[in-house]
């Protein structure tokens, strides 16, 4: 990738590519791949659930762009619970959910200090919320048809100048 992730704020514009990407990778989540029982989840992430969370102030919603590709997104709900990131699968493993993730709970906590961060994790990205310091609170847990773990982040274990030195040059606009 010849040019940087660029890191800015979700437009309502937005939705519906937020809802494509989502839903493209959402089968991690789901206690089937196909989804069974998973409704509720699915009409989470549609386009007209994501634009009304963009416009809804309890939201921070953060978009990680290669140019105009759309690389991952993450969304943080009342500046304390990591609520969506979802990277797609040709830019997994190249630092963007790290950036996406750690320049969110950045804004959230300066708009709104909080003791602690929260994620309901799904089974395959625990090992990458370990890495940024999230703790399970408990075991892993089936509810209408979408598998997770309850995380928790002391935020007091975060370090100034919360987003790392990646390569990947995050700004936001």
């Amino acid at each position: 990738m010849s040019s940087p992730l660029i890191i800015r704020h979700a437009l309502p514009t937005d939705a519906d590519r937020i809802s494509q990407l989502i839903c493209g990778v959402a089968d991690c989540c789901t206690v089937t791949p196909a989804g069974d029982g998973a409704e509720l989840f699915f009409s989470s992430i549609s386009a007209q659930a994501i634009g009304g969370y963009i416009a809804n102030a309890d939201f921070l919603y953060l978009l990680g762009l290669f140019g105009d590709e759309l690389a991952g997104v993450v969304a943080v709900r009342d500046a304390r619970h990591v609520f969506h990131l979802f990277v797609a699968p040709a830019f997994q493993y190249q630092g963007i959910g790290t950036a996406l993730a750690l320049r969110a709970i950045e804004l959230s906590l300066a708009a709104s200090p909080s003791e602690t961060f929260t994620v309901n994790s799904s089974l395959p990205a625990v090992p990458f919320y370990e890495r940024l310091g999230f703790q399970p609170q408990g075991p892993g847990i089936e509810d209408k048809g979408v598998a997770f773990v309850p995380m928790q982040l002391a935020t007091s274990s975060l370090s100034n100048g919360i987003v790392p030195m990646i390569g990947i040059s995050p700004n936001t606009r």
